[in-house]
């Protein structure tokens, strides 16, 4: 069965379940050729059972921000996606502002999921989560 573990960024268990995935180059050309990061100041959520990894969101904490960057799911498959995104959001939400720099192809999930655009880039969107007025948070 499907679970999400949320691992800090210098945790051995992170490095054994997305190592086979950040050094393929399929999941590297899905995330256009750019490498995956981390630090003690990311968190990252996996989407994981027993044999494989379907998908991960890292995010990197800094003063009153989250960032979510550079993250994968298999398949593209949205509904995993936006069940990362609310993993992130339960984690966060409270506590500071949350952007991303979203895929294109993925605006329309995070959007389902509170944010809105900010910037747009040729193949990147900067996105910001509101308040539930709609409201661009603090």
């Amino acid at each position: 069965m499907m679970k999400i573990e949320k691992l800090t960024g210098t945790e051995s268990r992170l490095y054994e379940l997305v190592a086979p995935l950040v050094m393929s180059p399929n999941v590297l050309r899905q995330n256009n050729n750019y490498p995956f990061k981390t630090s003690r100041n990311h968190v990252w959520f996996i989407a994981c059972d027993e044999r494989w990894v379907y998908g991960f969101v890292p995010v990197e904490l800094r003063t009153q921000q989250a960032i979510i960057n550079n993250y994968y799911v298999r398949g593209d498959d949205t509904l995993l996606l936006s069940s990362l995104i609310k993993e992130v959001l339960k984690a966060f939400d409270r506590e500071c502002k949350i952007t991303s720099v979203t895929l294109s192809r993925h605006v329309s999930v995070f959007k389902e999921n509170g944010f809105r655009s900010v910037r747009e880039w040729k193949q990147y969107v900067k996105m910001e989560k509101s308040n539930e007025d709609g409201k661009k948070r603090l």
